[in-house]
């Protein structure tokens, strides 16, 4: 007598059963994963961003009458014949000439790279760049404050203190 071949009826409905534990344990751990991992990788990417300008701020002046090296500190707060500029934001400058903390109050995404002609969002499509320096009552210490926007709209803050020395 020769073997049937196939699967029965039950096989199949089994078969079928765990088919479908395996798709569903598939969508609901698995598939999201993905979208984790899509949103870590922006915010690494916000992360090099956000230290690559405030890298390249914290290795300007602290104020425009600061001499090179700091000393003497032209902006004392003791003292009244300080010589400290009140002005926050760019001096009538271009970008590549951009010498002191806060000279970069107000720039975004939009602003060309230093010694550039390529823009922050020509090198990271999809993130928006804001970036505020404020300085203390006494101008002793300006608030460096890099916020960067990831592509699924999750602003995250990047601070540092930058102090007259």
């Amino acid at each position: 007598m020769k073997a049937k071949r196939g699967f029965t009826l039950i096989e199949l409905i089994v078969g079928m059963l765990v088919f479908s534990i395996a798709i569903v344990l598939l969508t609901s751990v698995l598939f999201p994963q993905s979208d984790r991992a899509a949103q870590t990788l922006q915010r690494v990417r916000a992360a090099e961003l956000a230290q690559s300008v405030l890298n390249e701020i914290w290795g300007k002046a602290y104020d425009d009458e600061t001499p090179i090296g700091g000393v003497p500190a032209a902006c004392n707060p003791n003292d009244n014949n300080s010589l400290c500029s009140n002005h926050i934001g760019p001096d009538d400058e271009g970008r590549n000439d951009y010498d002191d903390v806060d000279d970069y109050d107000g720039m975004d995404e939009s602003a060309p790279q230093l010694n550039s002609n390529r823009t922050y969002e020509d090198d990271y499509p999809g993130f928006h760049l804001k970036v505020s320096v404020t300085a203390n009552d006494d101008n002793s210490a300006k608030l460096i404050q890099v916020i960067v926007t990831t592509p699924q709209n999750e602003k995250i803050a990047f601070d540092a203190v930058r102090s007259n020395y």
